[in-house]
């Protein structure tokens, strides 16, 4: 027999059997809910003092009958339903209350997640009788935003036709789903919490969030912004922004929540329970990025090691009475042997060893053709900058190559060498490198270590910055740590104010007087004959002026400068 479920110690046997009898009770599909299940319902409210209430299926069955207190239910657990999908549970509830309050926040809350079809609350008279009836039942996605509609109607017995609402809303949900499923993009709401009080900070992080998410290929349909003092150490935001989080995610059909902040394994454990959607933070989809991006072998090895450390730590907890006994004999020597979590360890543990010995090989080579350049005394000039600050546009421009360039995050990967001539004869290697983001993951940085000792021997870096960007002092800070971490601060640097033709002409002359460096555009190639000048000065000794204005014709709109690909 079907038992009840909640708050049912200290029910005398009298009142368990009325409940067990609400099993049989039948509503007509029609019906939110029949005048004599709401009258069975309020006359065990009035005696006990304690809400209760049935779930019930479209075919007016009830499946589920819930004891609560004198405020509120416990709903069991009937199943999250995934935010994303468009179907309704197929269950509405239908519950007491004993002030004859209206729906509560609890209520509509349970509403949205669990995507019932119907939440409904019965008002108990003081004769035990039913009275106003207060109702609510989703809305598709709308300009004002509203998530749930709530109606009151005086009498139970004047109900709208419940079967009809139901499938006219249903409809309504898959005609918005398919509409919105055209571009075969995942949609994603991005969540940054600020922690330190400097709101401005995480506005612009999460600005840059939103073009992480495009260059993976990800559809933006919401951003949460959450000003806290210290994180949850479970969630990371609070509940109630949670509960908010669901709910939007809930009606913009989004399917994955990503975090600027990175993530403890317990709290994307816990977030992936309580939204039933999948969740990354930012160390993630930089990973996501770089592994859509890497295009030589080398580079899919960096991205696969940097992907197997970030996933170690992650792999659950394993019960350590299981763990690695052997099966054979001897007392404690009878197992059910190593489980499955210690083999998928085992075996990232076996391919990060197998990575890291491949790359120490590529490493190696990678130093024997530095040798090699080295005892062709030809001076290495090394392309560094902020992610999307133009650096491959700058190579292109310098070399006429034809390397990838686009107006996206982490454009390039693979390191890109060519050799550059200048006018008075001198031969350079230029470089371009990956580009560095604020809060690089630790892991892509050792991953890509082989890749950047090619900053090592560079005998100048040119330091590649967006001048039109808002942020650019937090993206020249975030490039300025990196090398420190690389130990190159002391290598010499010339700042490049790229992309300056989007600034007043009176600004970028600003930035250069105050900052030093070279303000030029690489797209239009305005402004590369002083950069070069400045760099030959830089690496060589004899480096007069005295051929300044043949190379400022050599580097005209007609863009003459020499470029030949080298190794």
């Amino acid at each position: 027999m079907n038992e009840p479920s909640g708050n049912t110690l200290g029910l005398k046997p009298s009142e368990l059997k009325h409940l067990r009898n609400t099993f049989r009770r039948r509503v007509s599909p029609q019906e939110i809910v029949s005048a004599e299940l709401a009258r069975h319902l309020t006359q065990f409210s009035r005696e006990t003092n304690r809400q209760v209430g049935v779930l019930l299926s479209r075919k007016g069955e009830v499946e589920y009958v819930v004891v609560g207190n004198a405020h509120q239910l416990e709903l069991p657990d009937i199943g999250r339903a995934r935010a994303g999908q468009v179907r309704l549970r197929g269950l509405r509830l239908v519950h007491t209350h004993l002030k004859s309050e209206p729906l509560t926040r609890d209520d509509l809350t349970d509403l949205a997640l669990l995507r019932l079809d119907l939440v409904a609350a019965v008002g108990v008279r003081d004769d035990g009788l039913p009275g106003v009836l207060h109702w609510a039942h989703l809305l598709p996605q709308n300009a004002g935003g509203e998530l749930w509609r709530t109606e009151t109607v005086d009498d139970v017995r004047e109900q709208p036709d419940f079967s009809a609402t139901v499938e006219a809303l249903e409809d309504e949900l898959a005609q918005q789903s398919q509409a919105r499923r055209v571009s075969g993009k995942e949609r994603a709401v991005l969540i940054a919490v600020c922690l330190d009080g400097r709101r401005a900070d995480s506005e612009a992080s999460l600005t840059e969030m939103k073009e992480l998410a495009r260059t993976a290929g990800v559809e933006v349909v919401d951003a949460l912004l959450q000003v806290r003092r210290s994180a949850d150490p479970k969630y990371l935001i609070g509940r109630g922004k949670l509960d908010e989080l669901n709910l939007r995610a809930m009606q913009q059909l989004a399917e994955v929540l990503i975090f600027d902040q990175e993530l403890s394994p317990s709290q994307a454990r816990h977030l992936g329970e309580a939204t039933s959607l999948k969740v990354l933070d930012r160390t993630q989809l930089i990973l996501d990025i770089f592994a859509q991006r890497a295009q030589s072998g080398e580079g899919k090895l960096q991205v696969e090691l940097a992907q197997l450390k970030y996933l170690m730590p992650r792999l659950v907890q394993a019960d350590s009475s299981l763990s690695r006994l052997s099966g054979g004999g001897g007392v404690g020597g009878r197992g059910p042997g190593e489980t499955k979590l210690e083999l998928d360890r085992r075996r990232v543990r076996d391919r990060v060893a197998l990575l890291e010995k491949k790359l120490g090989r590529l490493s190696t080579e990678r130093r024997v053709r530095r040798r090699q350049r080295t005892r062709r005394e030809l001076p290495v000039i090394s392309i560094v900058g902020y992610t999307n600050a133009g650096k491959s546009t700058l190579l292109n421009a310098l070399t006429k190559s034809d390397v990838l360039a686009e107006d996206k995050l982490f454009a390039t990967l693979d390191p890109t060498s060519r050799r550059l001539r200048f006018p008075r004869e001198h031969e350079v290697i230029i470089t371009d490198t990956v580009g560095f983001i604020r809060d690089l993951p630790k892991d892509l940085v050792a991953a890509f270590r082989a890749t950047l000792e090619e900053l090592e021997d560079a005998s100048l870096l040119l330091h590649v910055i967006d001048a039109a960007d808002p942020a650019r002092d937090a993206q020249v800070e975030a490039v300025e740590k990196i090398l420190g971490q690389l130990e190159l601060s002391g290598r010499p640097r010339l700042l490049v104010w790229n992309k300056a033709d989007l600034l007043p002409s009176e600004e970028a002359l600003a930035l250069v007087r105050a900052r030093g460096g070279v303000a030029l555009s690489a797209k239009s190639r305005g402004g590369l004959g002083e950069l070069l000048l400045k760099c030959e000065d830089t690496l060589f000794a004899e480096g007069d002026r005295e051929h300044a204005e043949a190379l400022r014709l050599t580097l005209a709109p007609a863009g003459e400068v020499r470029g030949e690909d080298g190794a």
